[in-house]
C-alpha cells in the first residue's frame, strides 16, 4: 500500500516567457547569478517537503545547461549541504549519471555523504542521455551511442555493487583494469578496498526504467536495482506492462515480489478547484516542459516537423503537439481538485499491492511558489488519506 511521498525537482531555474509561445529553448542563455539561483530554489522545496512530512528529495545531475532547466551537476555534495538544513527527509540521486564518472570516485563520493548526513542519501544511477553533457566528458550518450553506453554502464554497476558491499575487489574488463598488477608497499597489488563504506550494507540502488527491455528488466533484477517509472525520471506514466515485466525479472532470478514491489511510481500534478482549471494553470508548464524534452526522445509522436514546430513560436500552437488534456487521459499526470487526486491514486494503489511509495512532482517551467504552495496543498489534503495506512495496518 501507499504511505510515502516524495518529489522530484529536476534543477530548473524559475524562467520567463515559458509555454508554446515563448523564447525557444535554443536561445535561452542565462547569467551565472541567474543560473546560481537552483540553489535557494531547491532549498526552498526541499525545506518545505521537510516541514510537511514527505519522505524524499529527489534530484538530478545535469551539468552545462546555460539554459536554465537542469542546473545541479553534484548531487552528493549539494545533499551534504541540505542534511544541514533539514531534519528527517531523505535525499535521492535521480540519478547520478554513471557513464560520466570512474565508478571509485562515485562510490567513495557517496559513502562520504551517506556518513555525513547519517544515512539520509539514497543511491541512484542511470545511463545518460544528454549527448552535450556525456560526450563532452568522454563517455557515449544513449542519443549518439547506445550499445556503447549500455556496455560502459553495466560495466559501473557491477563496479559499484562490488566496491560497496564486498570487504576487497577486482575488476578486469574492456573499461577498467582494477586494481592494476603493479608492485606496492613490498607486495603485487590483486585487490582494493573501498574507503569509507557506506553506513548501511547492501546498498539499495534505484534506476529510471525507460525502455522497459527484457535484457533491462533482468538486468536490474541480477544487481536487485529498484526503480522509479514515470514523473520526470522515465518518459510517461506506469503501465502493466512495465509493472509486470519488472515483477517477472525478479521471479525468473527467484525472487518473488508484489506488483509494484520495488518500484516508485512518479507523477506530474497540479491541483485547483476543478480539472479545467488545473489544467489551464498547469498548461505553460506542460508546454515548457514538452519544449526541453521533446527533442531529447522524451515525448512520443513528435515526428520532424513536430519537432521543428516545438522550437518555432510561430508554429508550435498550431502544430497538433500532443496536449496536457492527453497526459492527463493517458494518467502521466495528476490534475484538479485533492479528492480526485485521491480517487485516482487509491485506484493505482489496488492495481499496485506492493507499491509504497509515490513521487509527485511538477515539472521543468515552474516557479518556485508554484511548487511550494502545490507541494503544501498535496501534503494537507491528499497525503493524509494514504500516510495513516501503515499505522491502522500495524494495529490491525
Amino acid at each position: 500500500m501507499i504511505t510515502r511521498f516524495g518529489s522530484l525537482y529536476a534543477g530548473h531555474v524559475d524562467l520567463d516567457n515559458i509555454g508554446f509561445d515563448g523564447t525557444p529553448v535554443n536561445d535561452r542563455w542565462l547569467s551565472d547569478e541567474h543560473l546560481a539561483t537552483v540553489f535557494d530554489k531547491a532549498e526552498a522545496i526541499v525545506t518545505t517537503m521537510d516541514r510537511l512530512g514527505y519522505s524524499t528529495f529527489w534530484t538530478a545531475e545535469h551539468r552545462l545547461q546555460r539554459e536554465g532547466y537542469e542546473c545541479i551537476p553534484n548531487l552528493l555534495l549539494h545533499f551534504v549541504h541540505l542534511a544541514h538544513l533539514t531534519k528527517q527527509i531523505k535525499f535521492g540521486c535521480g540519478f547520478n549519471v554513471a557513464p560520466m564518472w570512474h565508478p571509485i570516485r562515485l562510490a567513495e563520493d557517496f559513502a562520504v555523504a551517506d556518513r555525513l548526513t547519517g544515512g539520509r542519501i539514497i543511491f541512484g544511477v542511470g545511463r545518460g542521455y544528454h549527448s552535450r553533457e556525456c560526450e563532452v566528458l568522454g563517455a557515449p550518450s544513449t542519443a549518439i551511442d547506445n550499445e556503447g553506453n549500455r556496455e560502459l554502464f553495466e560495466d559501473q554497476v557491477d563496479i559499484l555493487v562490488k566496491a560497496f558491499n564486498q570487504p576487497a575487489f577486482s575488476h578486469h574488463s574492456k573499461h577498467y583494469d582494477i586494481p592494476p598488477r603493479i608492485p606496492y608497499r613490498g607486495y603485487e597489488l590483486e585487490e582494493v578496498t573501498l574507503v569509507p563504506k557506506p553506513l548501511k550494507t547492501p546498498v539499495e540502488i534505484w534506476q529510471p526504467i525507460v525502455s522497459a527491455t527484457e535484457r533491462a528488466m533482468d538486468f536490474m533484477a541480477k544487481y536487485d536495482l529498484h526503480g522509479i517509472i514515470g514523473g520526470g525520471a522515465a518518459a510517461g506514466g506506469a503501465t502493466d506492462k512495465v509493472m509486470h515485466a519488472y515483477r517477472d525479472a525478479f521471479g525468473r532470478v527467484g525472487r518473488e515480489l508484489e506488483l509494484g514491489g520495488n518500484l516508485i511510481i512518479g507523477y506530474s500534478f497540479h491541483i485547483a478547484e476543478t480539472e479545467a482549471k488545473a489544467i489551464e494553470q498547469a498548461r505553460p508548464y506542460f508546454e515548457e516542459n514538452m519544449k526541453m524534452f521533446g527533442p531529447l526522445g522524451f515525448v512520443r509522436g513528435l515526428d520532424d516537423n513536430k519537432l521543428a514546430a516545438l522550437g518555432d513560436p510561430k508554429r508550435a500552437r498550431s502544430a497538433g503537439l500532443p496536449t496536457l488534456e492527453e497526459a492527463v487521459e493517458a494518467g502521466s499526470w495528476l490534475v484538479g481538485p485533492p479528492e480526485l487526486i485521491i480517487e485516482k491514486l487509491q485506484d493505482v494503489q489496488s492495481r499496485y499491492p506492493g507499491l509504497e511509495e509515490v513521487n509527485v512532482g511538477s515539472v521543468i517551467g515552474t516557479p518556485q511558489a508554484v511548487i511550494c504552495e502545490q507541494l503544501e496543498i498535496f501534503a494537507k489534503e491528499v497525503m493524509p488519506a494514504f500516510t495513516g495506512q501503515a499505522e491502522l495496518a500495524t494495529a490491525d
